[in-house]
């Protein structure tokens, strides 16, 4: 984690800060009472009460001070044993937090069971549908924070691959014919495919004027001389080109046309293949393993993960900005889609699980590993600082606590040895 971004991460200084004063304020104005006390205490006897209370409470805050401080440095700068004791045991920490993260969380079937009664999409659509309510927004905001630090922080290279890996590892193992094909079907069945099909043919008869000379080039090279002689191989060549337009300003206007229908039984016919034809099938398969050998897909998926992490950070530091205009129009729609559709929300739910499950189950290691390293490589003075001042207020208030109770223990036992 590198310096900057850890010191973004910081949400407790100022009350931490704060609290520090108010403890040490109260152990100086203990150890003023104390003296106060034992000079005019020889005139009224009754300030030995407040003495012992003084004395002891200076004791308790001491003590706690020391300890508090041996948590992050040497008190005092002195290398006493056993002070110091996150900067010294820093990788220690690493390791221990890795192991936590694998036995809690990344071992698969602590996983499935952990995510067995958790309803991922209904969460998502009540998120996506109520983003500006108090409480999930200061959790949206919060949770914003952390990401953006996350994916700034770990080491994008290695994070990169892993995620790469994982995508390449899951497209391997699925067979994509079958989901080619039903959703050429689906798409055919619910005349999704006819937009596609009139495209393809305006496409085409851009096509064929913006390659007009080329057609009329290629029929001048194959006439015969007697038909160049004649100047036939002109008439030729208009006549192909006319007969085409024709044909696509056909198939456009005509939804019954012979040829277009032959392009949707074929469609059809490959939907079919697609997901019934074993030779379709390896076909396809084979296809994809040649794609994802290929190195231009490697280097498409190393800038896919570069833009998705850079887009994750811009939207994770500015969550209000997301949820703006079209695009949060968007997102609320999907969470009312997941919200009101049970079918919808039950296949998100379970392949959530199943992704997660694998992911652990083949990646469960590396992640571990990361960590255990990110934590390893930061410099050991900023995380003090940061982990200092993420629970500093509550080590404060260990501070005063300690003050006064060593100050009542002390007030007890003189009142026991008066009595």
């Amino acid at each position: 984690m590198t310096n900057s971004s850890l010191s973004r991460f910081n949400p407790a200084q100022p009350g931490a800060q704060g609290m520090k004063v108010v403890a040490t304020g109260l152990l100086v104005v203990m150890a003023v009472v104390f003296g106060v006390t034992r000079y005019f205490e020889p005139q009224y006897p009754w300030l030995a009460y407040v003495k012992s209370f003084a004395e002891a409470a200076m004791v308790g805050g001491l003590a706690d001070w020391f300890a508090v401080t041996a948590l992050f440095r040497h008190p005092l700068g002195l290398p006493i044993p056993h002070t110091a004791i996150i900067p010294r045991n820093k990788d220690r920490i690493g390791e221990a937090l890795a192991r936590f993260l694998q036995e809690n969380f990344l071992i698969p079937t602590v996983v499935a069971r952990r995510m067995r009664n958790i309803d991922v999409a209904g969460a998502v659509g009540t998120f996506l549908q109520t983003p500006n309510q108090d409480e999930q927004s200061r959790i949206r905001s919060g949770a914003s924070r952390l990401i953006a630090d996350m994916f700034e922080s770990l080491d994008d290279e290695r994070l990169g691959g892993i995620v790469k890996g994982a995508i390449a590892s899951r497209l391997r193992r699925t067979e994509i014919s079958p989901l080619l094909g039903h959703a050429l079907a689906s798409a055919i069945n619910e005349d999704r495919h006819v937009p596609m099909l009139e495209a393809g043919i305006r496409w085409t008869a851009r096509a064929l004027d913006a390659n007009e000379p080329l057609i009329r080039e290629m029929v001048h090279k194959k006439a015969n001389w007697v038909l160049k002689l004649a100047g036939l191989d002109e008439k030729l060549a208009d006549a192909i080109i006319d007969g085409l337009r024709k044909l696509t300003v056909e198939m456009s206007t005509d939804p019954a046309h012979p040829v277009r229908i032959k392009v949707e039984e074929a469609l059809a016919q490959l939907a079919n293949d697609l997901q019934t034809k074993l030779e379709t099938r390896e076909r396809v398969e084979n296809i994809k393993e040649q794609l994802l050998d290929n190195k231009s897909v490697s280097l498409w998926l190393d800038t896919l993960w570069q833009k998705g992490r850079e887009a994750i950070i811009k939207a994770a530091r500015n969550p209000d900005a997301v949820m703006a205009g079209k695009l949060g129009e968007i997102l609320k729609s999907m969470g009312a889609t997941l919200e009101t559709d049970p079918r919808i929300r039950k296949a998100i739910n379970q392949f959530t699980r199943r992704a997660v499950v694998g992911l652990s189950a083949s990646y469960g290691s590396s992640i571990v590993k990361l960590v255990s390293e990110t934590v390893r490589s930061w410099d050991a003075q900023t995380v003090t600082n940061r982990l200092e001042a993420a629970v500093g207020r509550d080590l404060q208030y260990i501070r005063i606590n300690g003050t006064i109770v060593g100050g009542l223990v002390g007030l007890v036992l003189h009142l026991l040895d008066t009595l």
